[in-house]
């Protein structure tokens, strides 16, 4: 059997499955957008006549394709389809506006030993044994923003150049890095199984395309350019048809378990309604309530200890709340079933908070914002 006939064989396989996945779905599109670095005046790494930008906007299309082709109720968005120059912070925009499910960035690395291959996965954080490999790979891929005329502003005054300036992602509130961490996972498993990329395994840094999404996220750095078979592998055709096909794969996986835990989800609010038993991690303070319809509150500051109500970091807030999870104390201020109001009041607690975000609670656990949506349309309201 020829390459060719074994990858549409291979594509012919994977459509049964999406869509036997998306039989499972009652409740509308899954969102993914799919963000392909660089572009415009901005080309990201080179080698030659090579360049990072052409080879992620690629991957990228076919990764989409794919989807697109194959998997029903599931709404594929691009950050961009052309060689077109988007700012950082608009990528996240982008997918913040379309309430998206999922993001992924893909990218390609470079080093300056030519020895560097492989691919490799982050999610945004820090890790507690940071190496310098990950501080220059998350500096490298933000100096996007020196094509941006006012970066100084725009990202609060961080310098891609300095290492200090990556101090700002010690305190980063990513309310979805269990599930990033998960589709990271299973992204670096089909790179490593499926295109036969040399492991570096998944790691945390600190991206900005990555830093105000409110959604799980993924940056992944499909090879070296720099490395001579690295940048003869993804430039082919041959490559970017089994890079794309890992993270489609990946994409699968991750969209099987989400169905399920959604399922998993509308199946105890059917049978368990009014039930106050939380999720969350340790404990949540009791004045959340118990409602059969889900609430909405913004989230915008953690702290290691209980605050006083009278605490300047709190005052002038609306219903000011806070549940605990991993030892921290994590408050929120509003309290309503209407997304609308709950988006209003984020704009205006962002002038104090900018990383503040939407979260929501049913009978006093922790839903997803998507999940209490779907919730609140079944009901009628």
């Amino acid at each position: 059997m020829s390459k060719v006939t074994r990858f549409h064989v291979l594509l012919l396989l994977l459509s049964f499955c999406c869509l036997s996945l998306s039989a499972v779905d009652k409740d509308g599109n899954f969102v993914i957008v799919i963000d392909p670095g660089h572009g415009g005046k901005d080309p990201g790494a080179m080698s030659g006549k090579n360049t990072e930008k052409s080879i992620n906007l690629n991957v990228a299309l076919k990764m989409g394709q794919l989807i697109e082709r194959n998997c029903r109720k599931v709404k594929v968005i691009y950050t961009r389809k052309t060689d077109v120059f988007i700012e950082l912070n608009r990528r996240g925009e982008i997918a913040n506006k379309a309430n998206a499910d999922l993001f992924v960035s893909i990218h390609t690395n470079s080093a300056k030993s030519s020895s560097a291959r492989g691919a490799e996965t982050y999610l945004l954080g820090v890790e507690e044994n940071r190496t310098s490999a990950n501080l220059s790979v998350a500096m490298e891929e933000n100096k996007a923003i020196l094509y941006e005329s006012d970066y100084q502003t725009r990202y609060e005054g961080y310098d891609p150049k300095s290492p200090e300036s990556q101090i700002i992602f010690e305190f980063m509130q990513n309310e979805y890095q269990k599930e990033s961490l998960k589709f990271a996972g299973m992204v670096q498993k089909q790179m490593v199984s499926q295109a036969r990329r040399s492991d570096r395994g998944v790691h945390q840094a600190g991206f900005l395309v990555l830093w105000k999404t409110a959604m799980p996220s993924i940056l992944v750095e499909l090879g070296f350019i720099s490395n001579p078979d690295d940048c003869r592998y993804i430039t082919s055709q041959k490559g970017v048809e089994e890079l794309a096909t890992s993270l489609y794969k990946a994409f699968v996986s991750y969209l099987e378990d989400y169905r399920k835990q959604t399922a998993k989800s509308v199946n105890l609010t059917q049978t368990a309604s009014g039930s106050s038993k939380s999720t969350v991690q340790d404990t949540r303070q009791a004045s959340s309530g118990t409602t059969s319809s889900p609430v909405f509150k913004i989230q915008f500051l953690l702290s290691k200890e209980e605050l006083k109500s009278s605490d300047s970091r709190i005052r002038n807030l609306p219903d000011v709340d806070y549940y605990k999870e991993g030892g921290q104390y994590k408050y929120t201020c509003g309290n309503t079933s209407d997304y609308n109001e709950i988006t209003r009041l984020q704009a205006e607690v962002r002038k104090r908070y900018k990383d503040a975000f939407v979260i929501a609670f049913l009978n006093g656990s922790k839903i997803t914002v998507r999940e209490a949506r779907e919730i609140i349309d079944r009901n009628g309201r």
